[in-house]
């Protein structure tokens, strides 16, 4: 993959997942019955930072878990490697919460949709409410974020490749093209 342009630094990053805390904390009118459920992998790290940021402005924490959708997944072979079908956890419960699942960009909405099958496994929320740090559009299915923190266009060929340091060493959003 050959990358073509840094779309966000660090600060733009951080000052997007500031932007989504704020919103979040207004579009529930708090944070009382909120808690915030990151998509693994990337997802768990961006959750955190909101998380963070939450307890910043609101100066109550938040309950952050995470979630893995690999059960979840629709578009798995049928014939290739049949996962057993797990019950999803969370270390708390999701009954009559408001959740927000997290997760790094949003293509397809395949990996939307597993997360909150996923959810439902673990209980029955009040409303379940979808934050990304980018959508780059594609959608296959009708899902749409609550939250965004940066729309980016982007061609079939293009992929959107977020940096975290848990993962990578460093923080940004990069497009790549497929080579």
């Amino acid at each position: 993959m050959k990358q073509k342009a840094q779309l966000m630094d660090e600060a733009a990053l951080g000052r997007a997942l500031m932007r989504i805390s704020h919103e979040i904390t207004e579009k529930n009118k708090g944070v009382d019955q909120v808690v915030l459920v990151g998509i693994r992998r990337r997802g768990e790290p961006i959750a955190r930072r909101i998380g963070e940021n939450i307890r910043r402005i609101e100066e109550t924490d938040v309950p952050v878990g995470s979630i893995d959708i690999r059960f979840y997944r629709d578009d798995l072979s049928r014939e290739a490697d049949m996962p057993r079908v797990e019950r999803a956890a969370l270390p708390f419960d999701v009954t009559g919460k408001d959740v927000v699942l997290v997760d790094d960009v949003i293509y397809t909405g395949r990996t939307a949709r597993a997360a909150i099958e996923a959810v439902f496994a673990c209980g029955r929320p009040r409303t379940i409410q979808l934050a990304v740090l980018v959508d780059r559009g594609h959608r296959e299915l009708p899902i749409r974020p609550d939250y965004v923190g940066k729309n980016v266009p982007t061609a079939r060929t293009e992929l959107i490749e977020v940096r975290l340091p848990a993962f990578d060493g460093q923080t940004g959003v990069w497009l790549m093209e497929q080579e």
